[in-house]
């Protein structure tokens, strides 16, 4: 758990959504990645965050800015939070847009939380097939 005041937030099948945490009176939800879902609420409406949110998403393309002297199209490989005082890690890899054919793609490992630099996919950013 990354924080002692974090409580963990898990689906019906086990599987990790985020976190949940005090806020004075209020309740905060945090994602897998470490980033906030919403202000302050109800305990319940920061569980419902979290599950409208849910973790399919991390499957999709991400970008991380300031790697290669531009942006490159990445894919999440491994997210580790922090927990019992060990540093947390978000390990990502150039897409491959699945040619199992090419040899394996640059990873990239961050810090957790996630960095502002990893984000998701603009329309400005360039075509991803010529990254």
């Amino acid at each position: 758990m990354p924080r002692t005041d974090w409580t963990p937030h898990r689906r019906d099948d086990g599987e990790l959504l985020g976190w949940i945490h005090p806020d004075g009176e209020a309740w905060v939800p945090v994602d897998i990645l470490g980033r906030t879902v919403s202000g302050p609420t109800e305990w319940l409406d920061a569980e419902a965050a979290l599950e409208e949110r849910g973790i399919s998403w991390l499957a999709d393309p991400w970008v991380l800015d300031g790697e290669g002297g531009g942006p490159l199209r990445v894919r999440i490989v491994e997210v580790t939070a922090d927990e019992d005082g060990a540093p947390g890690r978000i390990v990502v890899k150039v897409d491959d847009f699945g040619d199992v054919s090419r040899p394996p793609s640059q990873q990239h490992v961050l810090s957790w939380p996630a960095p502002d630099r990893l984000r998701a996919p603009s329309p400005t950013d360039p075509d991803p097939r010529v990254l």
